[in-house]
């Protein structure tokens, strides 16, 4: 009886093929070999995807030179659990590389009634009077304001991430969609996308939903809230793992995790952030399941790893990356 491959084994095969790939493109044979690696334990492209996305990071971090010590970047860092997984590893890596990033530039700390916006691609930091600080994703505009009994910030569009600082005597009350979402100290991320639900997840702290006529609803922390658009309908938080909550937040450190989205789901990610569209035309492509971490600013690395994964062909028509394979007709 053949052995099945452990997860271990399969993760370091996929690492040493990652190597290889670097060096450029592997010989007639070789390749021969990796391809049938590859068509394999339906386990080994996630692990692929994987260590290409770890690679990746690990030539950005190269790329800060020999004295970049993330720790001076960082006024405390918990403690790192043990046992930490391939995933967490990434987390921790891409959250170093944003506090730096994040701590050598400056930010002017806005005025009241002023409102802050990104433009595609664009992610901003801005700070808060009380010490608070919101992070804009791609494509987001909020208004900010503040007076002696609170503290408020309205999302306008898009998606943020609120660092709220404590302050028992002025709660700070996000306006979102007609909502109103209140805390005294927590961290959320808030997003409204077109005409989907207003999505909210609390990672740390306490917030409360104000619904009319009804008790606020609590939604604490590694907890997921759909806001529907009946403001008088009382959802139900919905608990979610933490290592959900690590990849929902991961644009914050300019990356897009996937865990099993379509790879159609993941080029719509993809076109929040960019002017190149990846257009996939076969439709059994666009529905297979992709896992990794990628830069959300390449488009192009993505489809590349993409090809090479799932054996398909990559083209470039102007502004878009076309992906296609067997004989998905040309449009």
């Amino acid at each position: 009886m053949v052995e099945r491959e452990t997860s271990r084994d399969i993760d370091q095969a996929a690492s040493d093929w990652t190597a290889r790939l670097d060096r450029g493109p592997l010989p007639p044979e070789q390749e021969a070999v990796f391809q049938h690696w590859l068509q394999g334990d339906p386990r080994r492209r996630g692990a692929l995807l994987r260590a290409q996305a770890l690679s990746m990071m690990s030539e950005s971090a190269q790329a800060l030179g020999p004295d970049f010590d993330p720790a001076a970047f960082e006024d405390s860092k918990p403690a790192r659990p043990s046992g930490i997984s391939r995933r967490n590893t990434l987390a921790w890596t891409g959250g170093a590389l944003a506090a730096a990033t994040l701590a050598a530039i400056g930010f002017a700390i806005p005025p009241a009634g002023a409102v802050i916006s990104t433009g595609l691609g664009e992610i901003r930091l801005v700070p808060l009077k009380d010490g608070s600080t919101v992070l804009l994703n791609t494509m987001t505009r909020i208004r900010v304001r503040e007076d002696a009994e609170g503290r408020f910030v309205a999302l306008l569009e898009g998606e943020a991430y609120f660092s709220v600082a404590r302050d028992l005597k002025r709660p700070f009350t996000i306006e979102v969609d007609g909502r109103r979402l209140r805390t005294a100290q927590a961290g959320l991320r808030v997003r409204k996308l077109g005409a989907n639900p207003v999505d909210v997840l609390v990672d740390r702290g306490l917030v409360d939903l104000a619904v009319p006529n009804r008790s606020e609803v609590a939604i604490g922390p590694n907890t997921r809230l759909l806001l529907s658009g009946d403001r008088s309908a009382v959802e139900s938080p919905q608990p979610i793992a933490p290592e959900t909550v690590t990849r929902e937040l991961s644009w914050r450190e300019g990356k897009l995790a996937f865990e099993g989205e379509t790879l159609g789901q993941a080029a719509a990610t993809f076109a929040r952030y960019s002017d190149i569209r990846i257009q996939i035309r076969d439709p059994e492509l666009a529905g297979e399941p992709v896992t990794g971490l990628f830069a959300a600013n390449d488009p192009a690395g993505f489809s590349r790893a993409i090809a090479r994964v799932f054996d398909a062909k990559l083209e470039r028509e102007g502004d878009r990356l076309v992906l296609s394979r067997g004989g998905a007709a040309a449009h």
